[in-house]
């Protein structure tokens, strides 16, 4: 296992959809591990293959960071299968620099996905668990949460990063908080 760099908006290897994935093997459950070990060293509540560069339709979640692994999800060719309701959350997001806003998403979702020992499973989940399966979900179709966000928030943002990296301060933000 090893941390894995991340991608950060605006590489375009984040806008991509990944590729399912079709077999698990030894390879997916290393990629697995290291992804679990580089959400909780970042600190991130999940973290999607291609935010480290990998085309495979995989995430990882651990929404209680009090307890870590308790409750951690690994997550392979996850989709949601019903949708109901809606909240407002401010997301931020581990390779969007220095920013959050108000995403609105499904109060409720129903996920399907499989396991790394090959089950199927469903998630019902609310709350942060639902908009943090939705903002990984999103992840694996080449979106981010400020893809969702109003015309102008994304504009005034993309400044704010631009000057951030003319500063030479991009890659020294660290995150104020758990991000999902």
């Amino acid at each position: 296992m090893a941390l894995l760099r991340m991608r950060k908006f605006p590489d375009d290897t984040l806008k991509e959809p990944a590729a399912p994935v079709k077999n698990i093997n030894g390879n997916v459950e290393g990629l697995i591990d290291s992804m679990v070990q580089t959400m909780y060293a970042a600190p991130g509540v999940g973290l999607a293959a291609p935010q480290v560069g990998e085309s495979k339709r995989i995430i990882v979640l651990d929404t209680d960071h009090e307890n870590p692994g308790k409750h951690l999800l690994k997550l392979i060719n996850p989709k949601v299968v019903e949708a109901e309701g809606k909240i407002v959350w401010e997301e931020g997001c581990l390779s969007v620099i220095d920013y959050t806003a108000d995403v609105e998403r499904a109060a409720h979702v129903l996920v399907r996905a499989w396991t790394p020992d090959e089950k199927e499973i469903e998630i019902e989940a609310d709350e942060l668990l639902a908009v943090a399966l939705q903002h990984e979900i999103d992840h694996l179709d080449g979106k981010l949460f400020i893809d969702r966000i109003s015309r102008i928030k994304r504009e005034l943002y993309k400044r704010k990063l631009k000057k951030l990296i003319k500063e030479g301060k991009a890659d020294s933000v660290s995150p104020s908080t758990v991000r999902i």
